[in-house]
């Protein structure tokens, strides 16, 4: 299987590389009319960064209850299996799902010694810095989402105690699967609790991936409408 395959005529390196690069020149040439359409997929966009971020508080908040709930069954003498495990896959989650929300806030740690050079000097490297930062993280969430595929199509499964019900795992099948194929699939769903496949745990890697590129894009964009870096109250090393 190739790692490149065409998608409707383009390959995929030109969606996810070549296509955004033209936008954010198309933002450099014509800044107004870019902003006037933009502003409603902006808006949208910002959304999206702050539900990731109200996920990752959530999950956050489940390492805490699973800590608790580890605490309580040591103190009865029963038996929580998988409990390290499940903290495991949430700590993962916070992290990756807090990544757009983190970067849109301004909580990323940026080095920012030679953007105090100069206005002018500053908004170049900066969009320079972004633009390489896109590219990268648009690169590491391609192959997040290979990740997930290689390991759905090996059945790769936890070494672990955890267990995770059929019934969740046909729930997130739906979306890969024609609705036409529905019933067949819940027509084959048991009620049993079977080991985690390592997909599901993975999944939040992709997102968070995927959304940490868009949101680089996306204030990329922003950068050369505005001439102006949106990205403030960073730490600054």
């Amino acid at each position: 299987m190739r790692d490149w395959q065409p998608f409707l005529g383009l390959p995929l390196w030109a969606w996810l590389f070549v296509l955004p690069t033209i936008v954010a020149l198309a933002c450099l040439v014509a800044p107004d009319p870019m902003g006037r359409a933009l502003k409603p997929l902006q808006r949208l966009f910002d959304r999206i960064y702050l539900f990731s971020g109200v996920l990752a508080s959530g999950f956050m908040v489940t390492i805490l209850l699973l800590i608790v709930a580890q605490m309580v069954a040591r103190w009865s003498s029963l038996t929580f299996p998988g409990s390290t495990e499940y903290a495991g896959y949430a700590m993962a989650a916070t992290s990756f799902f807090a990544l757009a929300h983190a970067l849109t806030r301004g909580a990323h740690i940026r080095v920012s010694i030679f953007l105090n050079m100069g206005h002018h000097f500053g908004l170049w490297l900066d969009a320079f810095a972004m633009w390489i930062a896109a590219i990268t993280a648009t690169y590491f969430a391609r192959f997040a989402i290979k990740t997930n595929i290689m390991s759905e199509m090996l059945n790769d499964r936890t070494q672990g105690q955890d267990f995770t019900p059929e019934w969740l795992l046909s729930v997130f099948a739906m979306f890969a699967t024609a609705p036409s194929e529905w019933g067949k699939l819940w027509a084959e769903t048991g009620s049993d609790w079977v080991y985690t496949p390592v997909w599901l745990p993975q999944l939040p890697m992709s997102i968070g991936t995927v959304l940490l590129a868009l949101a680089l894009w996306d204030y990329l964009c922003r950068l050369l409408i505005t001439r102006r870096a949106s990205v403030t109250s960073e730490a600054v090393e």
